[in-house]
């Protein structure tokens, strides 16, 4: 199976986004760039990224990028397939620093269509829950449906993964 351009992978919690574009990302030669967004506060989180780590086999190259996403995108090697993992925690990141977010995602976009190699997203589906009680979490629902939207309109194929179970929607 090839895989287009770009891949969106939405989800829930723990419903199996992350195996999933890994395994789609493997089923190209080696080697591939794992792009991470996620920051280590505590115990815990550092356990997460660790275990994250542990299953991958060789041929990954680790990149962190929290904040600047677009530009570690940007700069990976010619024709290296790439995953970034994932896309709702670096909107976390951005909003928790003060970032301008449309700015952001338009460079994130830009960095997306100019890339060689297949490129695989991962992103938290956040907007099938209630309204959240708080303005805060209202934006960063907000963000988040804007980024997966904007991503998925320019990507060959999207998929919703539940239970660890991909369901194709585009």
């Amino acid at each position: 199976m090839e895989l287009p351009h770009l891949t969106l992978v939405l989800g829930g919690a723990r419903s199996g986004k992350s195996r999933h574009a890994e395994a789609l990302i493997e089923a190209c030669p080696a080697p591939w760039s794992y792009i991470a967004t996620a920051q280590a506060y505590d115990d815990e989180m550092r356990e997460r990224i660790a275990e994250h780590r542990a299953r991958r086999p060789e041929g990954w190259q680790t990149v962190d990028a929290p904040l600047d996403l677009a530009e570690a995108i940007a700069v990976r090697p010619a024709g290296r397939p790439i995953l970034v993992d994932c896309l709702t925690l670096w909107l976390t990141n951005l909003i928790l620093a003060e970032r301008d977010t449309a700015a952001a995602r338009q460079a994130l976009i830009a960095a997306c269509e100019s890339v060689s190699a297949p490129l695989v997203l991962v992103g938290n589906e956040v907007g099938l829950g209630i309204v959240p009680e708080n303005a805060l979490a209202r934006r960063f629902r907000d963000e988040a449906g804007r980024l997966h939207q904007a991503l998925a309109a320019r990507a060959g194929r999207v998929v919703f993964m539940v239970a660890g179970l991909p369901m194709r929607v585009k």
